[in-house]
């Protein structure tokens, strides 16, 4: 079921939206047809409220900020013995984070704009819960991939992690964990 007000998906039996509150006694299936006619009302503005985002997306939200934000720190660290040291962000190390940063700029976009519309401009293909989850665990993955291949050292150069990678790695499990949780719990049957 559906949300007649924000279009979020609804469980069987809620009393309410978890997304904008609305009472779900008026949820019916979504039409299989196309996107719903225009009645001639002009969609309503913008007016950001993050009361209409669920606690999952609140976390993974700010977990995706600060992943994105940890892109652009020292993930690697060289040392030389007496020559000293330097560092490398992911994104120098690793050009395919910026797949990455584009994941993490679209689901900011994504949450922002879903908590300032009461309903999106146009029909997603998807429930919003099953494209961020998508969007969270590609990033997850690719992060995954990012730490585990490690630049090698030569000579007398050893490569060393740095707090970036670990803090990159936590982030992007902090923002899928929550969305995946429902499904988990689903699938298990609780």
């Amino acid at each position: 079921m559906f949300c007649p007000e924000c279009g979020n998906h609804v469980a069987e039996g809620s009393a309410s939206c978890p997304r904008c509150g609305a009472p779900a006694g008026g949820a019916a299936p979504r039409p299989a047809s196309a996107p719903p006619v225009s009645s001639g009302t002009a969609m309503p503005g913008f007016s950001f409220d993050a009361a209409r985002l669920s606690q999952a997306d609140r976390i993974a939200g700010a977990a995706t900020v600060v992943l994105l934000v940890s892109l652009f720190l020292p993930w690697f660290t060289a040392s030389a013995g007496l020559f000293g040291s330097t560092s490398e962000s992911g994104m120098t190390a690793h050009n395919y984070l910026w797949l990455v940063f584009l994941l993490c700029v679209g689901i900011i976009a994504f949450l922002v704009l879903g908590a300032g519309l009461t309903q999106l401009p146009l029909q997603l293909p998807l429930p919003r819960e099953t494209i961020l989850l998508v969007a969270t665990g590609l990033n997850l993955l690719i992060v995954l991939l990012a730490f585990f291949v490690r630049p090698d050292g030569f000579g007398l150069i050893t490569i060393s992690w740095a707090f970036g990678a670990f803090i990159s790695l936590i982030a992007a499990i902090a923002a899928c964990v929550p969305l995946a949780m429902p499904v988990l719990r689903a699938q298990s049957g609780r």
